[in-house]
């Protein structure tokens, strides 16, 4: 029997964007803007009590699917969802993620906060933090192009 464990953690990555708050907000709320910088949602309802689901990954790699609920939504100011992350059938982390906007001069500073649980291993705060990084990156790309 394999061991079981788990990892708690919490990871803050903030960015500045040089794209007002509205626009930033606009690329989370909006499905088509937000595929351009995440995966393409099967499911996407922008409410709170709403869900985004994606499921998809790599020809060589497991299947990742993405299970969200929102559960606070203030336009340009504020995003909260909870989500269960799995790969390849098992489920390797529960997190609560809050995205808030702030109007700065020139723009956006954008400040993320996830706050996880990471199963047995398969996951690690860490590496969630890297792939954070970059899909910051990528959003970055979409609001300031």
């Amino acid at each position: 029997m394999n061991e079981r464990f788990v990892k708690h953690a919490t990871f803050v990555v903030e960015r500045t964007y040089a794209a007002s708050p509205e626009r930033v907000y606009n690329a989370w709320a909006d499905p088509i803007a937000k595929a351009k910088w995440f995966s393409k949602p099967d499911i996407f309802d922008f409410r709170v009590g709403g869900q985004e689901y994606s499921s998809g990954g790599p020809p060589e790699g497991p299947i990742f699917t993405f299970d969200a609920s929102y559960q606070e939504l203030v336009p340009e100011q504020r995003i909260v969802y909870t989500y269960t992350l799995d790969a390849g059938g098992i489920r390797i982390s529960v997190s609560i993620t809050t995205v808030e906007l702030i109007k700065v001069e020139g723009g956006t500073k954008l400040i993320f906060t996830e706050q996880g649980v990471f199963f047995d291993g398969h996951d690690t705060p860490e590496v969630r933090e890297h792939g954070t990084n970059v899909m910051l990156d990528a959003l970055g790309k979409v609001v300031e192009g």
